[in-house]
Order: C-alpha cells, then structure tokens, then sequence
C-alpha cells in the first residue's frame, strides 16, 4: 500500500522546514500535534475519541493518562509505544 498523499506532504513540509523545527523553539506537542496526528488519523484512527469508546477500546490512550505519547495496540494484541521528544541536531 503507497503512503496516503497527506504523509507524502507532511514528509515534505518537515523536509523543507527542517532548520526552524530544529531551532529549540519547535516543542513536542506541536511536533505531535502537526507530524505525528495526522498520518494516523488519515489512516483512519479515531485520535479524539469521537465514537465515545470507554478506555479500554480507545484507539489512541495520550499522554495524559500515562508516560508516553501514543499507546498502539496491533491486530496481533501486542501494545507498542511512542514517545516524542524536541528534535536534537548532534
């Protein structure tokens, strides 16, 4: 399956923008908020809970609730992590 056309402009934006997203006033919730939400949500995750699910069958559970930014579970039952942080040029 090719990449949606939404995460092909999002790579290409991040691309193009790199220097000021790497300047140390870009933080995480905006990386997460306009990098990181939308290839999901084009895929078709429910990120705001919208259907109303209980915790339990949320698609996304955000960092509020626990130490990490995204909690994705897969169609085997296994449960990952994402964890986004400030962007660090070395």
């Amino acid at each position: 399956m090719p990449a949606p056309q939404e995460v092909l402009d999002l790579v290409a934006r991040f691309t193009e923008n790199l220097a000021a997203y790497a300047s140390g006033s870009y933080n995480e919730a905006r990386l997460r908020r306009e990098f990181i939400d939308p290839p999901f949500s084009s895929l078709g995750w429910d990120l705001d809970n919208i259907a109303g699910h209980a915790e339990a069958y949320k698609d996304v559970i955000h960092k509020d609730a626990i130490r990490i930014d995204w909690l994705v579970y897969d169609l085997y039952g296994s449960m990952w992590g994402l964890l986004v942080k400030r962007f660090l040029r070395l």
